[in-house]
């Protein structure tokens, strides 16, 4: 009878499943960005209300020296996933320890910073609004994880902390650093211990071993060989392998563990990783007000780097992606995630992955039925009201509107008048001049912004080819 039950059980759950709608348009996507050399392959896995809607491997997983199917457990090198996955998930334990102030600065942790003097916060770094440079210089040639974080220290801002976004490397090698002189643990050890281990994300970690090198997604051709199973990012390299930026390699079921335990506010399965108020304060607007950037502390919320958001997900929603080809989304309204796993500077860099990102997103999003566009700003503008400006969401009168509102009653009784019907004309004429010059003021004033807005757009938007520029010609 119990078999009977569970076979009755299992067809009706069969019939009623709707299948998810978008996958053969994002196979089209896929598949059309290997055929035209886009990417050698891809992994795909979309999740909706605790249950995985579609997931799929397409194409290759290497061309050369031998070209290799690509599959569901393939590994990926994370590139900058290292960065929210392992770096920003260890401050996020070690701020809830209270061993760390977001508004704390960095001299408090690492005091040889800037040879002890800056005002760059825990939080500049995490919002990539600390003025430092992209990445460390490569030459001269170096090597050594001491020296890494050395070159870090010394790097000199390019501008004032809180007043340009400049997606910088540096600003992960030293929370990365951070980790380690806090924790104790190096960031490998203590995001296996703290994190990974405890969601069951038993094949994600730095420098794998050899014995999985067969699964990895080989990268760049160097020195007629691909890189494989050793990081591509040159930075990490040199670091041995293990620094706050990149170094991570991961699979995709193990990336949609990580996010269905943010979509479970911290938890999953019964482990508790991280408060349901730290995931909310990580992954919410911590960017200054004045900043047309919309970043969390670590994860991408509105920026010039995050296409793979798509076009429907609502800003309230975060991810990040990797240089490498990886990427990752999540919006917690509708309890979404899009992960696109890819090697797509295999065998060689150079390529543009964002329209495929934003299209696989954009996709999956509207197969979900995605229709909310709430933002939860729970963090915006604790960037520290000396660097910005307070934009209020209420208006202030002005003794005039008082007045006005008022009919002039204080001023109609003190010279003896009636008030309402009988207020002076004197009074409304001269209200009327005075409140044109503030609305052309007002106008004038909102011109300026818009103008000053569109300004800070096209600087982000220089600094971001800059930066990729620079990758580039690592």
């Amino acid at each position: 009878m119990k078999l009977l039950v569970l076979l009755v059980s299992a067809f009706l759950t069969s019939a009623t499943a709707q299948p998810f709608s978008g996958g053969a348009k994002i196979d089209t996507q896929i598949e059309e960005a290997i055929r035209s050399g886009l990417i050698p392959g891809a992994v795909v896995w979309v999740g909706h209300g605790g249950r995985v809607e579609y997931k799929k491997a397409y194409g290759s997983k290497s061309l050369v020296p031998a070209k290799t199917p690509m599959l569901e457990d393939t590994i990926f090198d994370a590139a900058s996933l290292t960065k929210v996955i392992a770096t920003t998930s260890a401050i996020m334990k070690l701020f809830e320890d209270g061993k760390l102030g977001l508004n704390d600065p960095v001299t408090k942790y690492l005091p040889e910073f800037q040879g002890g003097k800056s005002a760059i916060t825990v939080r500049d770094l995490l919002v990539h609004f600390s003025g430092l440079r992209p990445d460390v210089d490569l030459k001269p040639k170096w090597s050594g994880y001491e020296t890494g974080i050395h070159l870090a220290l010394i790097d000199k801002p390019a501008s004032p902390p809180g007043t340009r976004f400049v997606y910088s490397d540096i600003n992960f090698v030293l929370l990365g650093e951070m980790v380690r002189r806090l924790s104790g643990k190096t960031l490998d050890v203590f995001t296996r211990d703290e994190v990974f281990q405890p969601l069951g994300m038993t094949e994600t970690r730095f420098n794998p071993p050899a014995s999985l090198r067969s699964r990895i997604a080989p990268t760049e051709v160097e020195e007629n060989e691909p890189v494989r199973g050793v990081v591509h990012d040159p930075t990490a390299r040199n670091m041995g392998g293990v620094a706050g930026h990149a170094g991570l390699f991961t699979t995709a079921h193990d990336l949609s563990l990580f996010a269905e335990m943010m979509l479970n506010s911290g938890e999953l399965n019964g482990k508790r990783i991280f408060s349901p108020q730290t995931v909310r304060k990580f992954t919410t607007p911590n960017t200054p007000a004045h900043q047309a950037i919309l970043r969390g502390l670590g994860w991408d919320i509105d920026s010039p780097f995050s296409g793979n958001r798509g076009e429907l997900f609502p800003i309230g929603s975060y991810g990040h992606t990797g240089f490498t080809g990886t990427s990752l989304w999540i919006d917690p309204s509708s309890r979404s995630y899009v992960i696109l796993l890819t090697n797509s500077v295999h065998p060689k860099r150079g390529k543009n992955i964002t329209p495929l990102r934003r299209s696989v997103a954009t996709i999956a999003a509207a197969a979900l039925g995605i229709n909310s566009q709430r933002a939860d700003i729970n963090g915006y503008g604790d960037s520290g009201a000396s660097r910005r400006v307070v934009n209020r969401n209420a208006g202030t009168l002005t003794g005039l509107d008082v007045l006005a509102s008022e009919n002039f009653a204080i001023l109609a009784g003190a010279l003896g008048y009636g008030i309402g019907k009988n207020a002076p004309a004197f009074f409304k004429s001269r209200s009327e001049e005075i409140q044109k010059g503030i609305s052309d003021a007002t106008n004038m004033k909102k011109e300026a912004d818009a103008r000053a807005l569109a300004m800070e757009k096209r600087m982000a938007s220089l600094e971001s080819e800059i930066a990729t520029l620079r990758a580039t010609a690592k």
